[in-house]
């Protein structure tokens, strides 16, 4: 074939255009699945090959706005994938989905550019070790703690706090953590990726972590493929650096939704509630990536929303399917100001057995979970009657319930500036010293309030103070008697 018969059969023509997908007629020789191509001024349009038609057609999805784009335009075949750059000099930088830097600084150099299709790694590669991965954040240590080399799935709905958790965890797991973290944002606001950028500048934790974005208003094939390219910078480190890495997404759902999107413009039949009928296998092919190998381990960690609360939501129960923890949060406790408004008897994880993380955690996780059960059970009985009916035994487990319940709530680091209480970062041995304690009725004689937002249970001490009668009062204790209370060092 000569020159000009290789250059002509490059070139297809724009035969139609519905919203983000394009079809393309190619006289010679259609390009492969997952061919990138463009057209447009000086080729600014992107379109990644879907489906083959037939010998001379294929349709794409546009990863760039399709404005300007009309019939009979030429398009240009590039020979090759998605491309992401990986390496050392990604870090501390912010990219789209085409590798292309975001953060007002040049490009990096010395990198290597990869497709971001990848099948993963096989079986025979993988680690069949479980080991726990500590948060610093104790009612996920204690009761649902996350696997090395596994998926945890925040899953709640808008305004519940899985942004600011997953912040938290970038922020606590930078110091503890050798490996690299990559924060990957799909379909999300762009102000809340221009605050995380600036929130891990000031924490000094940017150097090792690379941030990808495809934001909410950008087109939904874009939003499909920025999760396969923050997978390949991952897999870099995984695979050729030896490093672990924390991949945290936010928000899977979107991914999901943007598949449904692309779906739906390609014509394809929708199945329960308008999701695509591939959903499954695509969820699976971006999940199944995230593995524990011989060299390294991804550890994911993602925030699901959950539509309209409706955890049998089709969405929910794929990416259920795939965690080996689920945190669940909950609006109610929210409301109640209880941080991280983590459901402790919805959440789970498949790490809590004696196997993995010991007999005596496991067995002050089981009383806890047994303990906060006997509560919710009895909230209707006190609505109804009162606190005062209920016997002894069970007015001892609701006070215990609710100390655990407050214990429990943490100060976080990434909420210093709202709140103005200093972060606490607390390690799994001395939450389940606290715990132990307090399920040993140690603390019976302290005010719930003592428990709420502290660190460590070692916070709440005991202090004598000196109680005066004031004239026409029960005078109480004799005067400049020495009286304990029990309350929250500062």
């Amino acid at each position: 074939m000569n020159t000009a018969t290789a250059a002509f059969s490059e070139l297809g023509s724009v035969v139609s255009v519905r919203g983000g997908i394009v079809d393309i007629r190619f006289e010679n020789r259609v390009p492969p699945i997952h061919s990138l191509l463009r057209t447009g001024q000086q080729g600014k349009i992107v379109i990644e090959v879907l489906s083959q038609l037939d010998g001379h057609n294929v349709r794409g999805i546009a990863l760039t706005p399709t404005q300007g784009l009309a019939r009979g335009m030429p398009v240009t075949d590039t020979h090759g994938p998605l491309m992401v750059p990986v390496g050392n000099a990604t870090l501390s930088r912010v990219f789209d989905v085409f590798g292309n830097p975001i953060d007002r600084q040049p490009a990096p150099i010395n990198v290597e550019w990869r497709s971001v299709h990848h099948s993963s790694p096989p079986l025979a590669r993988r680690s069949t070790k479980s080991e726990i991965f500590e948060t610093g954040i104790k009612i996920i240590d204690v009761l649902m703690p996350l696997e090395r080399g596994g998926k945890a799935g925040l899953l709640g709905g808008a305004g519940v706090g899985k942004t600011i958790l997953l912040t938290e965890m970038i922020h606590n797991v930078a110091g503890q953590h050798e490996g690299v973290s990559i924060f990957c944002g799909i379909g999300e606001r762009c102000r809340e990726g221009e605050e995380l950028y600036r929130d891990m500048k000031a924490a000094g934790v940017l150097e090792n972590m690379v941030m990808v974005f495809g934001q909410m208003n950008e087109p939904p094939g874009a939003r499909f493929r920025v999760g396969h390219a923050a997978l390949t910078m991952a897999e870099y480190f995984r695979d050729d650096e030896h490093r672990d890495v924390l991949l945290l997404v936010d928000n899977i759902f979107r991914f999901i939704q943007a598949g449904m999107e692309v779906s739906g413009l390609m014509g394809q039949m929708p199945s329960r509630l308008g999701y695509q009928p591939t959903m499954s296998t695509e969820l699976a092919q971006l999940e199944e990536r995230i593995a524990n190998t011989d060299t390294g381990a991804i550890t994911s960690i993602q925030a699901v929303y959950v539509p309209a609360d409706d955890f049998t939501d089709p969405a929910a129960v794929h990416a259920f399917s795939h965690l080996s923890a689920s945190i669940v949060l909950s609006r109610k406790r929210a409301s109640e100001g209880l941080y991280p408004a983590i459901d402790p008897l919805q959440s789970n994880s498949k790490m809590a057995t004696p196997g993995v993380t010991g007999e005596r955690h496991y067995r002050i996780a089981q009383e806890i979970r047994r303990t906060l059960a006997q509560y919710a059970e009895l909230k209707d009985i006190i609505a109804m009657l009162g606190l005062e009916q209920l016997s002894p035994e069970d007015r001892n487990v609701v006070a215990c319930a609710r100390r655990l319940e407050r214990f429990f709530t943490q100060p976080f680091f990434t909420t210093e500036q709202f709140t103005g209480i200093k972060g606490k970062l607390v390690s799994l041995k001395d939450a389940l010293d606290g715990c132990e304690r307090i399920l040993q009725d140690e603390f019976k004689d302290v005010p719930e309030r003592a428990l709420y937002m502290i660190g460590t249970v070692d916070e709440v001490k005991i202090t004598k103070v000196r109680v005066k009668p004031q004239p026409g009062l029960n005078p109480g204790p004799k005067p400049d008697s020495e009286v304990s209370i029990m309350h929250e060092s500062t």
